[in-house]
């Protein structure tokens, strides 16, 4: 069988069939939505613009300890403050949710306050400096809290962006305080270590202080300047033997005393005596000098020839070659003396050659060590002093905080429900289940309405149609249908004179406030 094709006339018939299909549902939805959007209790909602601001010292200078982004830590400062023991303390101060307190668990009330309190950042695109793209970044937030009181949302409010404040401002410094301390015992545990590196060198070149890879040139100028000595010497004890040699051949030849001399002279005193004493008395001081140096030859002569002492020698050659001699031996001895400690200080020396690469590694390895702990501890005391001055930066609060530029303010309307918008969605859905209601209603009816139905589904000439008899008792079940309607139709102006209340109170609250 084809599909009918509809005419106009045939949705105004549908329409007039299904008519109570249509108004029933749409009246009954929007009555639920009016009730609904009356019935729910006003929200009104409290919010606190914080700025985010940037340290006051440019970062040029003072590096901030705080390495965190403002989004992160945004959100490391709302959990904490959202914690169970600070958001009950909250609860109890203003006794909020009385009506719920003996509904609910505690838990199950912090869960809902955590609902009620809401945190935006307030992002703007900007050029970053460092990269030259552009990027997003965020320089404030909105913290808001929404509640059935608008002097409690006011209260709360206020509470919350103290207590974001104060977080901050106690993270900073907390934060800040934790870099110094660390870095400071870091520092000192590299200085110790340090110390200790030192005392080892100290120790090193105490036991090793001649061996040392710096000394390597003195040690080898000292030994080539040790061997030149010792040819030398060696040198000059080959010409002192030559001398010792020809000393003692001619001090051989020489008698050491002048025996016959002595005898002579005595003669020769006498003979002098025997003049004198005929030209002279005995009381002459000449005579009398004669007489005593005859005595003392005689006395010398005497004991001379006796044995008693050995004779000194009193030859001047042989006294003069003895003298050479002796000199020319102690300068051997002391030449001898010269080369042997030479040729011990040349051992010393090829020890300490020998000696120094191992040297040279065990000293290399201490300063490496040594120069990377120095390293260290400077890049750490560089560290620290900038730790310092950045925890004096944030005790100063001259570092990145949040200000307040738009504090929050006494809610004058609620912020939800949206009535309005209640009732809008209960005329939309009550006309959308309206018209479902009667499409099914006529989709699914199998009955024949009307002539050109019946023609259409059994193929025979429709010859006549009687028309609806209208019986008393329809009668008066049109007029009660009547009476629904009208009904129907005052409560739905009743409410679209509430509907009208309310747009004309928002539209005025407008107005208001943009004239302020």
């Amino acid at each position: 069988m084809d599909t009918p094709t509809m005419a106009p006339q045939d949705y105004l018939a549908i329409i007039k069939r299904r008519k109570w299909m249509f108004i029933l549902p749409l009246a009954a939805i929007i009555l639920i939505s009016t009730v609904v959007a009356m019935v729910l209790p006003p929200v009104y909602k409290s919010t606190t613009t914080i700025l985010i601001e940037q340290q006051d010292v440019p970062a040029e200078f003072v590096k901030a300890a705080v390495s965190t982004y403002a989004e992160q830590q945004l959100q490391i400062i709302n959990q904490r403050i959202m914690s169970s023991i600070k958001l009950l303390e909250i609860i109890k101060r203003f006794s909020l949710y009385p009506a719920l307190q003996d509904t609910l668990m505690t838990e199950e009330i912090i869960a809902r306050m955590r609902g009620d309190i809401n945190l935006e950042p307030i992002s703007v695109n900007v050029v970053d400096p460092k990269t030259g793209r552009p990027t997003e970044a965020t320089i404030a937030f909105s913290l808001s809290y929404n509640s059935n009181n608008p002097e409690k949302a006011l209260q709360v409010a206020n509470v919350l962006a103290s207590l974001f404040l104060e977080e901050n401002v106690q993270a900073r410094e907390r934060q800040a305080s934790e870099v110094s301390s660390f870095l400071e015992s870091e520092t000192s545990k590299v200085k110790a270590d340090l110390e200790k590196i030192d005392a080892s060198i100290a120790q090193f070149k105490e036991k090793h202080g001649n061996d040392l890879p710096e000394l390597l040139q003195v040690n080898m100028q000292s030994l080539m300047d040790i061997e030149r000595n010792i040819d030398t010497l060696n040198n000059q004890l080959s010409q002192l033997k030559d001398n010792e040699v020809y000393l003692k051949t001619q001090l051989a030849g020489i008698p050491p005393e002048f025996k016959e001399t002595d005898k002579q002279r005595l003669n020769e005193l006498n003979i002098k005596l025997v003049n004198l004493k005929n030209q002279f008395s005995e009381e002459h001081p000449d005579v009398i000098k004669t007489k005593s140096e005859i005595a003392d030859l005689e006395k010398r002569i005497k004991s001379s020839t006796s044995g008693a002492l050995k004779p000194r020698p009193d030859n001047p050659a042989f006294i003069t070659l003895s003298a050479q001699l002796s000199s020319k031996q102690s300068e051997i001895q002391s030449v001898n003396a010269q080369i042997r400690d030479l040729k011990l200080r040349l051992s010393d020396y090829k020890g300490r050659i020998v000696t120094s690469p191992q040297v040279e590694s065990e000293y290399k390895a201490l300063i490496m060590e040594r120069n990377n702990t120095q390293a260290k501890y400077d890049d750490l005391m560089r560290k620290f002093m900038e730790a310092r001055v950045s925890q004096g930066l944030e005790k100063e609060q001259k570092g990145e905080r949040f200000t307040i530029i738009d504090p929050a303010r006494l809610p004058e309307k609620p912020f939800k429900p949206n009535r309005l918008a209640i009732m809008l969605i209960g005329l939309v859905l009550g006309l959308g289940a309206g018209v479902g209601t009667a499409a099914f209603k006529e989709y699914s009816d199998t009955s024949v309405s009307n002539a050109g139905m019946l023609l259409l589904a059994t193929a025979f000439p429709v010859l006549a149609s009687i028309p609806v008899i209208v019986i008393q008792k329809e009668l008066k079940q049109s007029k009660a249908r009547w009476i629904i309607f009208i009904l129907a139709g005052i409560v739905a102006l009743v409410l679209g004179l509430i509907l009208f209340h309310f747009f004309v109170m928002d539209l005025g609250i407008f107005w208001i406030r943009l004239a302020r």
